[in-house]
């Protein structure tokens, strides 16, 4: 009778483990297969790769800051990379040099497996993106210097910036005429702004009639504040009927310009620009606003590719060298067509295709997104 009691107990105990043991190879499980993806892994057939890391981290990097383009950027790299179950952290420098080179140094010195840098513009960072290559971190660059699509591994991305120059200039010659006057406002020593001024120059070229009566552009923490004032006293220059158009390469510059232009009563004069943020798109539909039209990428769908990117080297896919993003025109007539005021999200249903691309995401990240 005791040896019947034990016998049972002996199996009941038994059971017990082996279901504890069940629960917790299941718990585990989740992790497994790569990614911190949790659960949905289970149900996604990853590359080996991706299996073989286990959890992911990624860290996005960028120069530049405290602005809405910025923010977007950010939040687009942190909700794709986390929708694929990767651990994402995002810093800006706010323009510090310094500061960037140091986040890209701890980095490289930490247990981060790819790294997103945006507007690794100045020498120095070619050294510290060979640094982080050496040390096995997957880099894809936005908005930077050259030099970085030589080191093996790195994609080096970018707005079309030619084709947002272009948008922009044509839209200006079609409503300005190909005998306008116009302040130009560009900074020099940026890889765009350096591809924005080329097309600039072959419209000069093109249409020689057009003046370009003055110039400024400064790069800090207060570009627009500084460019109000700028156009401010450009305006106290030329009289009314004197300028007919502004051309903005950035739109920190858009911004103080329409500042300056609506202070001074100024608003026949008018903005064409170059990128699009919420703030941006406010200052458009305001009423009697000299900012006509800008062109842009979507700057939260630009953080999301090239999140995808970096997920697609470490999963040990083929990634291109370099990749630029397609453009599009944003004019006051297009936003006048909704019967709501408009932000970068309902852009899209004014602008064909605004914000969303299927560009680099591989299989295996749809059935992963779909998954959870």
């Amino acid at each position: 009778m005791i040896n019947k009691k034990l016998h049972a107990t002996f199996i009941l105990l038994l059971v017990i483990v082996i279901a504890a043991t069940g629960c917790g190879a299941k718990g585990n499980g989740g992790n497994e297969g790569g990614g911190g993806t949790g659960g949905a892994a289970a149900e996604v057939e990853l590359p080996a790769a991706l299996k073989e890391k286990g959890d992911i981290t990624v860290k996005v990097i960028r120069k530049i800051g405290g602005d809405d383009h910025t923010a977007q950027f950010l939040a687009g790299a942190k909700q794709e990379g986390e929708a694929l179950g990767f651990k994402v952290d995002t810093f800006s420098a706010n323009n510090d040099s310094v500061k960037f080179l140091d986040a890209i140094e701890q980095a490289a010195n930490s247990d981060t497996d790819a790294v997103v840098l945006s507007h690794a513009d100045m020498p120095e960072a070619a050294a510290a993106v060979q640094k982080l290559r050496d040390k096995g971190i997957e880099v894809v660059a936005f908005d930077s210097i050259g030099e970085l699509s030589s080191i093996e591994g790195v994609t080096l991305t970018s707005q079309d910036d030619e084709a947002l120059a272009q948008f922009a200039l044509d839209q200006l010659v079609k409503e300005q005429g190909e005998e306008a006057n116009i302040l130009y406002l560009w900074v020099d020593g940026f890889p765009p702004m350096v591809r924005r001024n080329a097309v600039y120059q072959e419209v000069l070229a093109k249409y020689p009639g057009i003046k370009e009566l003055d110039r400024f552009g400064v790069a800090s923490e207060n570009t627009s504040v500084e460019t109000q004032n700028a156009v401010a006293a450009m305006l106290a220059k030329y009289p009314k009927g004197e300028i007919d158009a502004i051309f903005a390469t950035w739109d920190a510059f858009a911004i103080g310009a329409a500042r300056a232009l609506t202070e001074a009563g100024r608003t026949e004069i008018k903005i064409y620009g170059i990128d699009v943020a919420n703030a941006d798109l406010q200052i458009m539909q305001e009423e009697n606003s000299p900012w006509v039209a800008t062109a842009a990428v979507d700057a939260k769908m630009i953080g999301a590719v090239n999140l995808r990117l970096a997920a697609q080297k470490l999963a040990g896919e083929q990634t291109p060298t370099t990749v630029n993003l397609e453009a599009a025109l944003i004019t006051q007539e297009d936003l006048k067509k909704s019967s709501e005021p408009v932000n970068v999200v309902t852009l899209a249903d004014i602008i064909p295709g605004w914000g969303t691309t299927d560009a680099y995401e591989s299989d295996w990240m749809k059935e992963l997104k779909a998954a959870k």
